[in-house]
């Protein structure tokens, strides 16, 4: 079976939309924020300056930043400035968790996950036209900063009290842990960043997830405070799933944009096996196909829910915007190969050994015994077990039938690997010693 080329949506807001405040409302991208009908008209009228930050508290970002990258380029698709923060400051100190005090990193650490950071930021935004995205690192001017200056000019405008309903603060105040004071002072770090921005670039708007609210209210009541001017600041809703399971994790673990974190198979196959129930969002939130067509999916999940077609569309678009649509195209093919849709010798190696990676997998020396190697990948739990598969016609290896219990492994596939199935559904991947 061939595999079509990938093709995604044109990347571009719904015209249908009035003003793509109504958009991202529509998408259900607004939990809280300030003043409604002031950002409404805000984002209706001439190109204005936002931000959104993203600390280097890990190598990569995370789905959970997508949904703050997408909101990004929505934004700027509407004329809108975009500014992209990487926390070379912030990310010294660690946006306080709810539960328990993070693990400093060592100044090289940060600064390596900066530029990590940086170079994924810069492939969801345009960095070309009239409204150009930048990218902007809080330590350029933090650094500079002393400890009194700190106090003096940043610290007075903050009143304890509030700073201690933050939720996150609030939270760890009440558990055995406490909060030391270097998370709690992290507020006023992202505060004083949105007052910088606003010096510099006249940036009005702060977006991020709703968890963050205290810290973007920190700006805006900063702002406010020091220069006499309300400024605005969106929190979108933490998505969780239908059933009220965390979002973002895949056999417990995160799905990272960082290829090498979590492959793009991985990837095309966690939105591939995202429940009926919450495909529609999903739509909604990461991609940028138009009301007309999600509603027509949203049909098609409730008359035809068998054929998984708005599972297969989220997956292309998310995978494809995320990892490229090349890639994606090779993502694809595997997938359907491994489940016997297509030609498993005609693959690209790398996009077959990333996938072989996600299943149950051994490395083998070449000649190994394919009842040894059934064993080794777990697919049988003993020698008899194995040979009574290879007997009831069971067992397959590259794709061709194996009818001797002195099969052996012959890696005859790209990239030197073999696929291993027995019965219809269970697969595992052999790699060469």
């Amino acid at each position: 079976m061939a595999t079509q080329p990938v093709t995604t949506a044109v990347v571009a807001n719904d015209e249908t939309f009035e003003n793509v405040w109504d958009e991202i409302v529509w998408r259900g991208l607004v939990h809280v924020s300030t003043d409604q009908d002031a950002l409404r008209a805000l984002l209706a009228g001439p190109p204005m300056t936002y931000y959104c930050g993203f600390d280097p508290t890990a190598p990569s970002l995370h789905l959970g930043n997508l949904v703050q990258l997408l909101l990004m380029r929505r934004l700027q698709l509407a004329g809108h400035k975009p500014l992209g923060l990487v926390g070379g400051s912030t990310g010294l100190i660690g946006d306080p968790r709810p539960t328990a005090e993070r693990t400093l990193n060592t100044r090289e650490t940060v600064e390596e996950w900066v530029a990590k950071l940086r170079g994924q930021v810069e492939r969801f935004l345009s960095f070309e036209g009239d409204n150009a995205a930048r990218l902007v690192n809080n330590l350029d001017w933090t650094a500079p900063m002393s400890a009194i200056d700190f106090l003096r000019e940043i610290g007075k405008n903050f009143r304890v009290g509030t700073m201690l309903k933050k939720d996150a603060v609030s939270a760890r105040l009440n558990s055995d842990e406490g909060i030391s004071y270097t998370e709690f002072s992290y507020q006023v770090l992202q505060g004083m960043d949105y007052l910088e921005l606003h010096r510099l670039y006249n940036c009005v708007l702060q977006t991020g997830g709703s968890d963050q609210w205290g810290n973007l209210t920190s700006g805006t009541d900063l702002i406010r405070k020091s220069e006499g001017v309300s400024v605005h600041a969106i929190g979108t809703p933490l998505i969780t799933n239908s059933d009220g399971t965390k979002f973002g994790k895949s056999e417990g673990n995160a799905i990272w944009l960082d290829a090498d974190m979590c492959s793009p198979y991985r990837m095309y196959q966690f939105w591939l096996n995202t429940d009926d129930a919450d495909v529609i969002e999903r739509l909604k939130v990461f991609t940028f196909l138009t009301r007309a067509e999600i509603e027509e999916y949203a049909t098609k999940v409730a008359d035809e829910p068998f054929r998984r077609e708005a599972q297969k569309r989220l997956a292309l678009e998310v995978t494809a915007y995320v990892h490229g649509a090349e890639t994606t195209a090779q993502v694809i093919a595997a997938s359907e190969a491994l489940f016997g849709q297509g030609d498993l010798s005609s693959l690209d190696a790398d996009a077959l050994r990333a996938s072989l990676d996600e299943l149950p997998n051994a490395t083998v020396d070449s000649g190994a015994y394919v009842v040894q190697a059934l064993i080794d990948t777990g697919l049988v739990s003993s020698l008899s077990e194995a040979r009574r598969a290879i007997a009831q016609g069971g067992v397959s290896l590259d794709g061709e039938k194996v009818v001797a219990d002195d099969a052996v492994v012959t890696f005859s596939l790209p990239g030197e690997v073999s696929v291993l199935r027995r019965g219809k559904k269970a697969l595992a991947g052999l790699f060469r010693a």
